[in-house]
């Protein structure tokens, strides 16, 4: 089998180039998993093909990764798409139980003092219903997107993540509609959260240039040191786009977007300490 934890782990840089992840930090999720999979996946009757947990949990670091189909995957380890599908669907909700951003409508952590906050979209395919191709469609992207809303904080720790949106949706319709942050920490966004700072407190957005208008040239320096403070939570959506299933165009079920941006934001925080 070529596509196996014993065969990878020989090389750890093309280990980290094809599942996104080191062998340090993949060991770091087998503990955290391996009980649940050992319920899952209990050693008696007939033996599977893929009789690991390494193996299993490659298998799914790899699509994530790489995005290819399960047809692709499949290959490599002698499994058809209808089995790779059925393992993937016994599998994710394990790791979502343990690797995730946990759902926190509190978040009153006093070290949390500098918040940043931000929305990104995703191509889908076009939806084949009328009625969902005019709530995915999105104005700004000229095409069909769905959106997510993370929050970090400025050591890049992700401490938040909105349920996926409609492309159509507003950004400040989906953090009205998110989990209500600190209200003593300063919170940074951009533009397209004009209007929250009427209904939050320690909102920072930049300056908008009035119609016909300019900005003053202290606006501008504050704009400037307003993106410097900002751009970590830009650097955590490149991150989490190295999982090229969240980066390219989405072609699964819409449905499980959001379980599987969680196990990934989980894996970044993991990744970077936290």
């Amino acid at each position: 089998m070529y596509l196996s934890y014993q065969r990878l782990s020989q090389n750890p840089r093309i280990f980290r180039k094809i599942t996104g992840l080191s062998l340090n930090d993949f060991k770091s999720v087998i503990n955290l998993i391996s009980n649940s999979f050992d319920e899952a996946f209990p050693s008696v009757g007939r033996k599977p093909k893929i009789n690991t947990h390494e193996d299993r949990l490659i298998l799914i670091f790899v699509y994530y990764r790489c995005y290819v189909t399960h047809e692709f995957i499949g290959y490599f380890v002698d499994l058809d798409n209808a089995n790779i599908c059925r393992l993937f669907s016994r599998i994710e909700p394990l790791i979502a139980g343990k690797v995730n951003i946990k759902k926190d409508r509190t978040l009153t952590e006093e070290a949390l003092n500098i918040l940043l906050t931000d929305v990104t979209e995703q191509p889908i395919q076009r939806p084949k219903d009328k009625k969902a191709r005019k709530s995915y469609y999105s104005g700004k992207k000229k095409r069909h997107t769905q959106k997510t809303e993370i929050t970090i904080t400025t050591k890049g720790k992700i401490i938040d993540v909105s349920n996926t949106k409609e492309g159509s949706v507003h950004d400040i319709k989906i953090r009205r509609q998110g989990n209500p942050l600190p209200p003593k920490a300063k919170k940074y966004g951009d533009l397209g959260y004009q209007g929250w700072q009427n209904e939050a407190n320690n909102v920072n957005l930049p300056h908008k240039k009035p119609k016909n208008g300019a900005l003053t040239k202290q606006q501008k320096q504050e704009n400037k040191e307003h993106s410097k403070i900002r751009i970590a939570v830009e650097h955590k959506f490149a991150e989490i786009k190295r999982f090229r299933i969240l980066g390219d165009v989405y072609r699964n079920f819409r449905k499980k977007h959001n379980l599987r941006f969680n196990i990934i934001a989980g894996i970044i925080n993991l990744q970077a300490g936290f």
